[in-house]
């Protein structure tokens, strides 16, 4: 399959989506009784992710099935740059109305606890429902020397600084994975941030990085196209999806390098709790659409809602004070 193969399909993929969504919001929009009632127009989610990449598609489905839940369309934007930081620096400053929220993940977290100057705190946001949890693979191009993970770390060992890896932003879930790779198994590499994670497949494929952890997501439809190889998963278990892949716990014979990325919808800080609360239950029929569910798998994605809105805010204090730990102990550093 030719990249412009894979691109025409993720066109076609995004159109589809569109046109359904267009179609399905005339067919289930609910009566609003109410003066004011919420929403009485489209609502915008801002996606930090490049149009395309796996995440990217993930939020539109899931902003299909909402739409039809709640009675609005849902209008996807891609605000790519930063690792995330300009996404979220934008919703943060938006009215708290309901009109505006953020497709936020692991990486708002560990870009804060990076760069403490940025300008949004995921512990004010709005937190309305985590939507998923996924892993990072260690990848390379597939048709590369590096056929197992034991010679990929024996490459970086016998020419020291030489290897480059490859992440979606300074910040971003690829690069602090990469940096605690690089730091547990002793071995020099440099990092070579994107504009998105998009972008970490095509520079594997030319060969500008020689190793990387894209999302799950992102990495299996070239794993499975045979462009890219999967040398590790950042999960705690192996995946079925990938059962000959050992997990970076097995291949380092570490019990501490099993992480998880996690996305989820935030808002502007400050949103009333009536608004909160009928988007938490929105989200949940919606997330329960055996559809969305199919989708995410396929991914290889999990949909993992939080229980209420407070739960997920619980998680993020968790998360926050977890990744906080994974940085210190590796010596994790903006460059």
């Amino acid at each position: 399959m030719t990249d412009e193969t894979l691109a025409s399909g993720r066109r076609s993929a995004l159109g589809m989506i569109s046109a359904l969504a267009a179609g399905a919001l005339g067919l289930h929009r609910p009566a609003f009784g109410a003066e004011g009632a919420y929403p009485t127009r489209p609502v915008r989610l801002i996606v930090p992710y490049a149009a395309g990449g796996g995440p990217d598609i993930q939020a539109r489905t899931l902003g299909l099935v909402l739409g039809r839940t709640l009675g609005q369309a849902i209008v996807i934007e891609n605000k790519v740059g930063a690792g995330g930081i300009l996404a979220a620096e934008y919703v943060a400053q938006q009215p708290p109305d309901g009109y505006t929220l953020l497709m936020g993940s692991s990486t708002h977290v560990t870009q804060k606890l990076l760069q403490p100057s940025v300008r949004f705190d995921p512990a004010a946001f709005t937190h309305v429902i985590r939507t998923g949890t996924g892993y990072s693979v260690l990848t390379v191009n597939a048709a590369s020397p590096y056929r197992t993970f034991a010679d990929l770390i024996e490459a970086a060992k016998r020419a020291p600084g030489t290897l480059n890896y490859a992440s979606g932003g300074i910040g971003s879930a690829a690069h602090l994975y990469g940096a605690a790779f690089v730091s547990s198994a002793g071995i020099e590499a440099l990092h070579v941030p994107y504009r998105g994670s998009v972008e970490i497949a095509p520079a594997l494929l030319r060969g500008d990085a020689q190793f990387a952890f894209p999302v799950v997501s992102t990495a299996l439809p070239q794993i499975r196209d045979r462009k890219l190889r999967a040398l590790a998963i950042t999960a705690t278990q192996r995946d079925p999806a990938l059962p000959d892949v050992p997990t970076l716990n097995e291949a380092l014979h570490r019990q501490d390098l099993g992480l998880l990325s996690w996305s989820g919808v935030w808002g502007p800080p400050g949103m009333a709790p009536a608004i909160v609360v009928r988007l938490h239950a929105a989200l949940t029929t919606a997330l329960a659409d055996p559809t969305l569910r199919e989708a995410y798998a396929r991914d290889g994605s999990v949909v993992a809602p939080t229980d209420s809105p407070a739960a997920f805010g619980r998680f993020i204090d968790a998360e926050t004070a977890r990744y906080r730990d994974v940085i210190a102990r590796n010596r994790i550093a903006m460059q």
